[in-house]
């Protein structure tokens, strides 16, 4: 199984990782729309974690003889999340060193951009305060990567749990 797990959870990793640097260094001049930067990350979350359902059939039918328990078919999964994460906060370090973007006071312009579109004095005050704290925040490394974390790590979790259910077989 660690193996399989390797093996998926590398592929799995290289796919999002690469999608994500590439398209963050080949935009970050001309940077999409929050919708479709949306829909290109989560649509290559979901191409990267169908090394979940690989690495689940793999192992099911190529190692254990067609059977696989839910546990441990969410387990690799679970692993396999694991790796695609770490690859993916990586890439994302890596493509803020390269294009030298400063993520977290772009994003706090742009909230305080919207506050100033419709809100009062009082809330757009309190919006500045935030975007404020949010970008120095971001400029902190481990916080950075945590946050670069719960990006990924739900949509694996959602991935392993269906895919454990769906694979799953019972013996006998």
């Amino acid at each position: 199984m660690i193996a399989i797990l390797i093996r998926y959870g590398l592929a799995s990793g290289l796919i999002i990782g690469s999608i994500l640097f590439g398209t963050t260094v080949a935009f970050h001049e001309a940077i999409p729309s929050p919708a479709v930067g949306m829909a290109i990350g989560y649509a290559g979350m979901l191409l990267a974690f169908s090394m979940i359902v690989l690495a689940i059939r793999q192992h099911r039918d190529g190692t254990l003889g067609g059977v696989i328990g839910f546990w441990p078919a969410l387990g690799l999964g679970l692993g396999i999340t694991l790796i695609a994460t770490l690859f993916y906060v990586l890439a994302w370090e890596a493509a803020l060193s390269v294009t030298g973007m400063d993520f977290g006071a772009e994003y706090a312009g742009a909230m305080v951009a919207d506050a100033v579109k419709g809100g009062d004095a009082a809330t757009i005050a309190r919006v500045k305060a935030e975007a404020a704290q949010f970008a120095r925040d971001y400029a902190r490394p481990l916080w950075r990567m945590g946050v670069t974390a719960t990006e990924i790590l739900p949509v694996g979790l959602l991935v392993s749990l269906v895919a454990a259910g769906w694979l799953s077989r019972r013996a006998g």
